[in-house]
């Protein structure tokens, strides 16, 4: 494997599908899926330039990103269960799967507590399909809008997993509906104000994510290779 090579070949693919939909590659910032990577991975990847990295469980982001690097973000982007919150803002700058009132009035709380303020993305299940989390589409706008004004939290946009067809096409619709329900919210009340993010697309589909407006590509396995 060789990681400079996956990184140069994933950023080609960005810069020419933001050219295509004429955006500035800069406007997509490319998250490094490190989960079931190891350490060492995850150093060579710092050392090639990365900068945001993603992990789905705790308790792995706990070993790999404490201490904590400066300049360094692990983002979770798996659900994290109610008794994990805690430790997650131990070692994460952003939680990207928050799609429940309870998880948002705990981490609320526990910010307050540590002093600390956390990003959050919403997770919406754009694809409904059963095996994915997230806020339903019929209920994302209502439950969005009815969130409390954030303290410590910063309400900074959304994620969804597009559809696992095997067509990237098939996920366009999901990330289309992310993108208006973003635009819908952003500004529409002060605690909108920051949000500005669309996480979707990875490896598969980025193409497709990018054309409707993703921010952020999680790549994993194009950059990792798999384990």
């Amino acid at each position: 494997m060789d990681l400079e090579l996956n990184k140069q070949a994933i950023l080609t693919r960005i810069a020419k599908a933001c050219e295509a939909s004429g955006r500035s590659p800069a406007s997509v910032r490319l998250i490094w899926v490190s989960k079931t990577q190891p350490v060492s991975a995850v150093e060579s990847a710092i050392a090639l330039g990365a900068r945001d990295f993603g992990e789905n469980r705790v308790q792995e982001a706990l070993e790999k990103f404490l201490p904590q690097r400066e300049g360094i973000v692990c983002r979770i982007i798996g659900p994290v269960q109610k008794n994990k919150l805690r430790k997650a803002l131990q070692v994460a700058q952003a939680i990207d799967t928050v799609a429940d009132l309870e998880s948002v009035n705990k981490l609320e709380a526990l910010c307050e507590e540590a002093g600390k303020n956390l990003e959050i993305l919403f997770q919406v299940n754009a694809s409904e399909e059963a095996t994915k989390s997230g806020l339903s589409m019929q209920e994302a706008l209502d439950f969005l809008s009815s969130l409390p004004e954030p303290k410590r939290l910063v309400y900074k946009g959304l994620m969804t997993i597009g559809k696992n067809t095997g067509n990237p096409e098939d996920s366009r619709a999901c990330f289309a509906f992310l993108r208006n329900l973003r635009d819908k919210l952003f500004n529409s009340q002060p605690k909108f104000k920051d949000f500005t993010e669309l996480s979707m697309g990875m490896t598969d589909d980025l193409e497709i994510a990018i054309a409707e407006g993703s921010t952020m590509a999680r790549v994993g396995t194009a950059l990792f290779g798999r384990r």
